[in-house]
């Protein structure tokens, strides 16, 4: 090892593109917590990957490992403006071929609905719901649109 390696890795890290991060995390809106890990286990994500959005990980770039900070995010800043194109109608159908044909929907519910490539997962929360049994979804992300506290404490950085 280098004279100049080993100064640079005894140093206190810092976030940067590409950086692999444990963490805690906090995402509240006007309504409260969206997401909170302070009382479970950590996260940990890459960043540059889109695991948060571009404005969170903005707000973790040279943070160093250690470091407790809270950022407050404009609304729309941090998950953009709500979309109106977001609020779609799922026909009974179709949620039946999705998961169980005997749940019963209500307003507030989140409903997971797979990827069209099927690899993953993504969620709407129920607006309204029909006699025939079809739904009105919001797949806008919960913090859209409102202001958002981002906390966190970063454990480590690699």
């Amino acid at each position: 090892m280098t004279a100049d390696a080993f100064a640079s890795s005894s140093s206190v890290p810092t976030v940067q593109q590409g950086s692999f991060l444990t963490l805690h995390y906090r995402l509240a809106g006007p309504a409260g917590d969206v997401i909170n890990t302070f009382e479970d286990k950590p996260a940990t994500l890459s960043v540059g990957t889109g695991e948060l959005s571009p404005a969170l990980e903005q707000r973790l770039i040279d943070l160093p490992e250690g470091a407790r900070a809270t950022f407050e995010l404009a609304a729309g800043e941090a998950f953009g403006e709500r979309n109106p194109d977001m609020q779609q109608w799922v026909a009974k159908k179709l949620l039946n071929e999705l998961g169980d044909p005997h749940e019963e929907y209500t307003v507030g519910d989140v409903v997971q609905f797979p990827t069209p490539d099927g690899t993953g997962q993504y969620a709407g929360v129920v607006l309204e719901v029909r006699e025939d049994g079809a739904v009105r979804c919001d797949f806008n992300h919960p913090l859209a649109g409102v202001p958002v506290t981002f906390e966190v404490l970063l454990i480590g950085v690699l």
